[in-house]
């Protein structure tokens, strides 16, 4: 039997998923975590599928032999590539992506059925978020930009001022010109976005609700922990452990944007994959 004590490993191709760990220390900080960042061979959202897949089951065959609980695939190129392939080989193992979670708060969201998603190249040319809408709400009609630019400025720390308000313009602006058949909702389809949430929403207005997937993959994650019955409570504050493939001093840098708190580089453990 699983041990319930056991940590939570997360997974993404770099620190964006630091995002999706912060919303998890938030909705579960008993919960002991692994986080992997695969900063040696960043970034997923230009790569091809098969290639996802294989970085993303070596990446989830670290964490599994470190004895995790369960898989959080904190990246949205991965979740959109490998979500399958990562449940058929560590089954009855719970594996949780951030595609899922994120499409049915969109739908929730969503009053008129017109649904904006913002994610990088990958996620955006494989169609695991339309796809996923279109499963949950068939009249739905979603429009899907890449914008590739964010992830630069997020890790950058520009996530305000004028290039940051041009980057959004440009990529948003076109999506609600035609406010009587803009989208009512909009998907954070990356890890990164929630960095630029602020001018984000200065762009596109008040009147669109903003989806962000990594508070929705933490209720995601607590929900399936509960009826696994592996949720970890009433044992004080969790353990954090943090792997990288490169760049300790850089995760450690620009990580800690992501996570809302400083990291020093002796907290990340370098690993090979």
């Amino acid at each position: 039997m699983t041990d319930a004590g056991a940590s939570i490993g997360v997974f993404d191709s770099g620190v964006g998923g630091l995002t999706v760990l912060r919303a998890l220390q938030a909705a579960l900080p008993d919960e002991n975590y692994i986080y992997l960042g695969d900063t040696a061979r960043l970034p997923y959202g230009t790569k091809s599928v098969e290639t996802v897949v294989r970085y993303a089951l070596q990446a989830a065959d670290e964490l599994v032999a470190r004895d995790v609980k369960a898989l959080v695939i904190a990246c949205n190129t991965a979740s959109a590539a490998a979500l399958g392939a990562l449940r058929e080989r560590f089954a009855p193992l719970p594996v949780i992506g951030v595609i899922e979670p994120g499409a049915q708060a969109a739908c929730a969201a969503s009053v008129s059925g017109r649904i904006a998603v913002i994610a990088t190249e990958g996620t955006v040319r494989n169609g695991a978020y339309q796809q996923a809408i279109a499963r949950l709400r068939p009249d739905a009609v979603v429009q899907a930009v890449a914008c590739q630019l964010f992830v630069a400025l997020a890790e950058e720390g520009w996530t305000e001022g004028e290039v940051a308000e041009a980057a959004a313009a440009r990529y948003l602006k076109p999506l609600f010109a035609d406010r009587a058949a803009a989208p009512d909702a909009l998907v954070l389809g990356c890890t990164h976005y929630p960095a630029l949430r602020g001018v984000i929403a200065a762009t596109i207005g008040s009147a669109v609700r903003i989806v962000d997937s990594a508070e929705t993959t933490a209720r995601a994650t607590q929900a399936t922990l509960r009826a696994a019955d592996l949720l970890r409570t009433g044992s004080g504050p969790g353990t954090l452990r943090f792997l990288a493939t490169d760049g300790v001093a850089r995760f450690a840098s620009v990580g800690g944007r992501f996570l809302g708190r400083s990291l020093d580089a002796a907290e990340v453990q370098l690993i090979d994959l």
